[in-house]
């Protein structure tokens, strides 16, 4: 009889697609060798947190196809349970490509993802796990997305752990007119929210860290990410900057996903602010060295 994963103590709900990446940092447009992996916001949070030691579930659906059979099998890998995880036999598993430098393509319209709705979390044990984590990618992939992340917000509201929100608006699902109100007002219904300086400029104007913290002052923790200088959360503790390390950038898709996963294994720990910005930042120089979302 093969024993029950222990209880995830982070819950990420979200789309994961195939990844296909040049093996070097080339154009897509030249390049002659790729690898074949995976990619997905809310997974990759998932992956980075179980591998720095916590139990963690990832939520979502893949098509009943040979990609789907493929991210299911290398998210298991890692170590994180996917038994929440559906399968659509009438809707493929989503598929992107990087071009290093320039980017992403994304082949996802009409992606088994696409269809979740507020049943996909029948079954989930959301008010059990510590932090649930959603992003502002979801939202845009339909409105049945939609309709799910508001579920998730609505189950959360009475229950004792936190909703995580990483804002990662994606210019290529949504223009920033679009997405600027509806995010927000996600933004304001989470706990903790994740979002970029450069990402609050262009949704909401904000030229700085505190720029965006007096757009959102109800939130009770906001983390204000700002490239290579560095990160700041406020919180009713106060406000604690801590600068990023100096890494020598391959490509950045995924560096969010990856700061935020150690910030969160290390609010899962109990550590204090500054040691929970340095350990996003650590995490996000493993990927920032590397074409691949995992580091």
């Amino acid at each position: 009889m093969t024993a029950q994963p222990p209880a995830p103590r982070l819950i990420t709900i979200g789309e994961t697609m195939a990844l296909v990446a040049p093996t070097a940092a080339e154009p897509l447009l030249t390049a002659q060798d790729f690898r074949l992996g995976i990619g997905g916001a809310e997974s990759n949070v998932a992956v980075h947190v179980a591998a720095l030691g916590h139990p963690t579930a990832w939520v979502s659906a893949l098509g009943d196809d040979v990609l789907g059979e493929r991210v299911r099998a290398a998210i298991d890998g890692f170590g994180v349970d996917t038994r929440w995880v559906a399968t659509d036999a009438t809707a493929p598993t989503g598929v992107y490509f990087k071009d290093p430098g320039r980017g992403v393509q994304y082949y996802r319209a009409g992606s088994a993802a696409s269809r979740m709705r507020p049943a996909s979390l029948d079954g989930v044990p959301l008010e059990q796990a510590e932090i649930v984590h959603i992003s502002g990618i979801t939202p845009v992939l339909s409105a049945s997305c939609a309709e799910l992340v508001e579920a998730v917000l609505d189950r959360m509201a009475a229950a004792q752990g936190i909703v995580s929100f990483d804002v990662n608006h994606r210019a290529a699902l949504w223009s920033a007119a679009e997405a600027a109100p509806v995010l927000r007002r996600l933004a304001e219904r989470a706990d903790l929210v994740f979002v970029g300086r450069d990402e609050a400029e262009t949704l909401w104007g904000c030229e700085t860290a505190a720029d965006a913290r007096a757009l959102l002052p109800g939130v009770p923790t906001l983390v204000v990410k700002d490239g290579d200088v560095g990160a700041t959360e406020f919180s009713d503790a106060g406000e604690v900057f801590v600068p990023a390390i100096p890494t020598e950038v391959v490509e950045v898709v995924g560096a969010g996903d990856a700061f935020a996963a150690g910030y969160l294994a290390a609010l899962l720990a109990g550590a204090p602010a500054s040691e929970r910005l340095l350990a996003g930042h650590r995490r996000a120089s493993l990927v920032l060295r590397s074409t691949s979302d995992l580091g």
